[in-house]
């Protein structure tokens, strides 16, 4: 039996007659007797294998009496979807009977040794979509054209196979594979406009241990019930952002961990409440004094007002090499950046132009210091120092700052006993971005958690077609 191709990257198609198609005897009780074929809805070539269903002693047991005279009497003609044949899809075709027990008159329906649970489908076709679900490369959208299923049953074949790997009877979450050390928390936007959930994770193996809607203490609380207290008594720092409530709760329920405020956190609430703020208010001061080119000048400056001067020289010699140069999420050409002058010297003539500008260079730069000290004392200085900084600028946005950083000032200093962070947290966050994306979106919330659970787990390989099978 011969395949061809119509395209030459194309899938496999069969062009032999169907009448020398035969299905192999994997379906116990099924007969093929005649093979057809004809076109589904979308257009795509399917083989049906039309047979019979033997009646089994099984079957002719009555439910009822416990007899063995059960008949059929009638039945309704089935259609199951069976295995792809390459890029041709195929089902089975036979007639369901109906038993009747001569001695009672009670009846029942034949069984389906070969039937999915939940699905018109076959075992071995459910059984291959689940192993399309679980290899973590297949979306629900490619295992449908694979398998020729729809996106509904594709869905609820997944969501039972991670069920199945993830609960206690589809109800309980399992506990966590192994004790944690360090634990990451943070929340991510679930559904616009303000639904918010929360996902804790072992910052060792990056596994996620606790998805759950909102972003308070109560999240903590079911998380602690959940794993249990001598389990969180092993914990020994949490990385977070300066949510008081994951920090009060788990101060609460953890006493003996430290709770760690990373370096990422405060340098973004830095540039997001004081760098950009700072430069909305000088362009606005700009124009109230009339010099609107000075206000002119300041647009489209915020990436190199908030990026580090090594990324700048970074992407400068990447536009000296000819490469297209990225500001936060836009390109550039290599002509638009040096028609600019550089990143890096027009960083410098704003710093020179202004006297706030020139301060947040040097709390940025102050603050990588801090992160950096080897021990507590070291780092409370330079953290004090910083707070004495924004104090003497006597500028509000600077002074919110050194406000932020007093109050947060425990957990702060506590990188420098603990240099935890919670990066692979917001890495976490981008793939969440990610899954849902590729997805177009997920409407049940609790078969969106499960995925991430999922994913959470999933070792990456590159190209998985290059790495051959040992024996």
């Amino acid at each position: 039996m011969e395949y061809n191709r119509t395209k030459p990257a194309g899938q496999l198609f069969l062009e032999q007659p169907e009448r020398f198609l035969h299905l192999p005897s994997m379906l116990y009780g099924f007969r093929n007797t005649v093979t057809r074929t004809s076109l589904t809805r979308s257009g795509r070539k399917i083989i049906c294998f039309e047979g019979e269903m033997d009646i089994t002693a099984a079957d002719r047991k009555c439910p009822c009496c416990g007899g063995l005279r059960m008949d059929s009497n009638g039945g309704q003609p089935i259609v199951m979807r069976h295995l792809p044949i390459g890029g041709t899809l195929s089902c089975v075709s036979f007639v369901h009977h109906q038993l009747q027990c001569r001695d009672c008159g009670a009846t029942k329906m034949q069984a389906i040794p070969f039937k999915a649970p939940g699905h018109l489908i076959t075992e071995p076709l459910h059984q291959y979509a689940r192993d399309l679900l679980a290899s973590g490369t297949c979306t629900n959208k490619l295992v449908g054209e694979i398998t020729g299923l729809g996106k509904n049953t594709v869905k609820d074949i997944d969501k039972q196979r991670l069920l199945e790997k993830y609960t206690i009877g589809g109800e309980r979450l399992i506990q966590p594979e192994r004790q944690a050390r360090f634990l990451g928390i943070d929340e991510f936007k679930l559904h616009s406009p303000w639904v918010f959930a929360t996902h804790i994770m072992n910052l060792e193996t990056g596994h996620i241990l606790w998805i759950s809607k909102g972003k308070d203490k109560k999240v903590v609380y079911d998380f602690v019930e959940h794993v249990g207290a001598e389990w969180l008594s092993n914990v020994q720092g949490i990385a977070c952002d300066m949510n008081s409530d994951f920090a009060e709760a788990f101060t609460e329920k953890c006493p003996n961990a430290l709770i760690v405020f990373d370096h990422f956190h405060i340098v973004k609430n830095f540039n997001e409440h004081v760098i950009a703020a700072v430069r909305k208010d000088e362009q606005k001061r700009l124009l109230e004094a009339g010099n609107k080119e000075g206000a002119v000048s300041l647009k489209r400056t915020r990436y190199i007002l908030t990026a580090s001067r090594s990324t700048l020289e970074k992407r400068d010699e990447q536009a000296e090499n000819g490469e297209k140069v990225r500001e936060g999420s836009k390109l550039f050409h290599t002509e638009d950046v040096y028609r600019k002058g550089g990143h890096v010297s027009k960083y410098d003539a704003l710093l020179k132009e202004n006297k706030l500008f020139f301060t947040a260079d040097i709390i940025k730069a102050k603050l990588d210091e801090a992160y950096e000290a080897e021990n507590l004392p070291t780092m409370r200085a330079r953290i004090v120092e910083i707070i004495k900084l924004c104090c003497e600028t006597a500028n509000a946005r600077f002074i919110w700052f050194a406000d932020l950083l007093f109050k947060h000032l425990e957990g702060i200093l506590a990188h420098a006993v603990m240099p935890i962070s919670s990066g692979k947290v917001e890495g976490v966050n981008n793939k969440i971005k990610t899954v849902r994306r590729r997805a177009y979106g997920y409407p049940d919330d609790e078969y969106f958690f499960l995925k991430l659970f999922d994913y959470s787990r999933t070792e990456y390989v590159e190209n998985p077609s290059s790495h051959r099978i040992c024996d």
